[in-house]
């Protein structure tokens, strides 16, 4: 009797597990990012099966395909009308494929082309024992002076991990600004930073520095991390769900009410507070005032081929994800975040612009520099109109190529002790090299904001935006901001061209087909969006419209 009844418990329980859904996901859709995270897990095989002389070449190989053939898919998705006509919310809802993550993931996975051709220079540094060596530690895990680094050196060994690692940090900026609710945030959010943070420690010159570097980048970032993570928990527990459709219904009072919605609507404390610690993780990624301070001093001590990646390619991801994060989950609410953002922007472009006037290391001013630019495309993102979005794309886009291009200069002024950051050694460089001397001094033209430079389209494009969106005041404070830093960046201008040269100056090193095609992309970039701004202002203007 027994056994029927349960054959019968049995049959009539069948039919409820058909009903579990099994997950859609359009691979089509997210060919980018599963490219480049293919891509990586190669290099980590590469890494494992191929001889140590081969890895170099093999990363290469394996990074620069990877990166070319996810820029081909976004193309192709954009072609295809995924930007504009057939945006919609891809992987369950997890992933937005629209105009703006595609513009995006396109300006990220250039970066990190271009990001790759630095990290593979290796003509800079004289020769160790004979062999050729990178801007990397010799052996990333030797303890710095030590025993085991001075083997690792002496035998040649290079840290060719670097590669996945970019590709990693790649793979996860892709999706941050395309994240469509909290949890995949989050984690997007968590894949590009760790390989950051070890990117930052594995400098081959004044490692304590870069180790402290390090550090101060993850104990900081780990703090964000749980702001992030602390405003998620409170946002879902306003609103009972992750999605940002969903939360966004609940914001503006168009979802439907439930008895457990109508309990927790009511407190308005858990939707201003979640907001704020979200907003609070990713200002710390974009640097932003007051949550600046690691960003001097990890520019500083990491690795400069990274400093530059992290620079260009961070901004664009974290500044994508706030966007959609206001534009799409807050609108209801942008009398309450406008405010607050007005405040954060002024702070960061003053803050930027002044502090930038007292540095003494090339590095440090770059940093500030960079504080200052994101104030500005703060006002961009202030705006609230279409207008703003396409014109922070832009700026974005724009900024990004310049600060790749800037850094790779400064890897090639160089005495005993490696990079010559220090400002007193750039004195005369003109005369020493004039040509090197006038490619920085495009891009330092490009950060003012000249015309006929890629800075100034930006500026214009974003400051015309806030304009427009009513934050007049913020112009104004804007454009006195980019009179304060037009100061010190003329002021290198003068030192290179019309000081003397010292006698125990440093060098001047030649660079090899890698950095050379970096700088020359960046130089290429910079005039032709500074002469011929209005295709990509037309590009950025249709990839503007967020799927809602």
């Amino acid at each position: 009797m027994s056994g029927t009844a349960v054959h019968s418990l049995w049959t009539m329980a069948a039919p409820a597990a058909d009903k579990i859904p099994a997950p859609k996901i359009e691979y089509a859709q997210l060919s980018p990012v599963l490219i480049v995270f293919g891509a990586a897990v190669v290099g980590i095989l590469v890494e494992a099966f191929l001889p140590r002389r081969s890895r170099y070449l093999g990363q290469i190989a394996v990074s620069v395909i990877g990166l070319a053939a996810a820029f081909a898919a976004v193309v192709a998705l954009a072609a295809r009308g995924y930007g504009t006509t057939k945006a919609h919310v891809a992987a369950m809802g997890a992933v937005a494929v629209d105009g703006p993550a595609l513009f995006l993931q396109g300006t990220i996975l250039l970066v990190g082309l271009v990001a790759v051709f630095t990290f593979a220079e290796r003509r800079l540094d004289p020769t160790a024992h004979g062999r050729k060596v990178d801007s990397f530690a010799a052996q990333g895990s030797a303890v710095p002076g030590g025993d085991a680094e001075k083997a690792a050196v002496k035998a040649g060994f290079t840290t060719t991990e670097v590669f996945p690692l970019l590709l990693f940090a790649v793979g996860g900026m892709l999706i941050f600004p395309a994240a469509s609710d909290l949890l995949t945030l989050f984690v997007a959010l968590e894949v590009f930073s760790l390989p950051l943070y070890l990117l930052c420690a594995l400098a081959r010159r004044r490692r304590f520095m870069s180790q402290e570097a390090a550090m101060k980048y993850f104990l900081l970032g780990a703090f964000s991390s749980a702001f992030l993570l602390f405003g998620i928990a409170l946002l879902y527990g306003y609103a009972g769900t992750v999605s940002y459709s969903g939360i966004a219904a609940v914001v503006d009072g168009t979802a439907k009410m439930t008895p457990a919605l109508a309990a927790t609507t009511g407190n308005d404390a858990l939707l201003l507070i979640g907001t704020a610690m979200v907003a609070m993780g990713l200002l710390f990624k974009v640097g932003a005032v007051p949550f600046h301070m690691w960003t001097p001093d990890v520019y500083q001590g990491a690795p400069t081929p990274v400093t530059g990646f992290m620079a260009a390619a961070t901004k664009v991801a974290a500044f994508g994800a706030l966007l959609r994060l206001l534009y799409v989950v807050l609108p209801g609410m942008r009398w309450d975040w406008r405010p607050v953002m007005w405040g954060v922007a002024i702070l960061t472009m003053l803050v930027g612009a002044i502090v930038a006037v007292t540095q003494t290391d090339v590095k440090r001013l770059l940093a500030y520099s960079s504080i200052a630019h994101a104030g500005f495309i703060l006002a961009g993102v202030i705006a609230t109109t279409p207008d703003g979005v396409s014109s922070v794309l832009f700026y974005l886009g724009a900024y990004s190529f310049v600060t790749l291009g800037a850094f790779a200069v400064v890897t090639l002024v160089r005495d005993a002790g490696g990079e010559a950051t220090h400002l007193s050694h750039w004195a005369g460089l003109g005369r020493r090299s004039p040509l090197v001397a006038a490619v920085f001094a495009v891009f330092l033209l490009a950060f003012a904001g000249i015309p006929l430079t890629s800075g100034f389209a930006g500026k214009f494009a974003v400051f015309k935006a806030a304009a427009q969106g009513g934050a007049m005041p913020l112009v104004i404070v804007g454009v006195l901001s980019s009179a304060i830093a037009a100061f010190f960046y003329i002021r290198v201008i003068v030192l290179m061209f019309f000081s003397e040269p010292k006698a125990d100056g440093p060098t001047v090193a030649v660079p090899s087909a890698w950095t050379s095609t970096a700088i020359g992309i960046g130089v290429a970039v910079t005039l032709a969006l500074g002469v011929m701004p209005q295709y990509f202002l037309d590009l950025a203007d249709k990839a503007g419209v967020f799927v809602r």
